[in-house]
């Protein structure tokens, strides 16, 4: 069965969000490490280049992410608040823990607040530019 699976194109951060994530975030462990000049096919790279991540998996709450840092010569262009993940939290405190690790150095864009039949909800940017929705029904 097809799977679809997020793929984050960063620009020298891949390495940083993955230990980012991986520390702040509940269930969440890096799956691969490989830097552009771990692979010997990327010589033509600068030394910074090389230490970028060429390919990077990780897995939060059970959702897997590829993670891939372009070289300085093609940069990916900057994440935005159009696209997002929305996490169903299941307490109060696991939406608390998200909403606190996404926000420290990022920008809260809505919330937390409550809609409806839903009790705290927020959109948040993190530190490197990917927006969460962390929501508690």
């Amino acid at each position: 069965m097809s799977k679809i699976t997020p793929f984050l194109t960063f620009n020298g951060q891949a390495k940083e969000a993955m230990k980012h994530y991986t520390k702040v975030l509940p269930d969440t462990k890096t799956l691969l490490t490989v830097s552009y000049g771990e692979t010997g096919a990327f010589d033509h790279l600068d030394d910074e280049d090389k230490t970028r991540i060429m390919q990077g998996s990780i897995s939060i709450l059970g959702q897997n992410f590829i993670l891939l840092d372009m070289d300085k010569a093609h940069p990916a262009p900057e994440f935005s608040w159009a696209s997002s993940f929305l996490i169903d939290c299941q307490t109060e405190e696991e939406f608390d823990l998200l909403f606190n690790a996404f926000s420290k150095e990022g920008e809260v864009l809505m919330g937390p607040d409550s809609m409806g039949p839903i009790r705290k909800c927020a959109w948040v940017t993190d530190k490197f530019g990917i927006t969460w929705q962390p929501v508690w029904k």
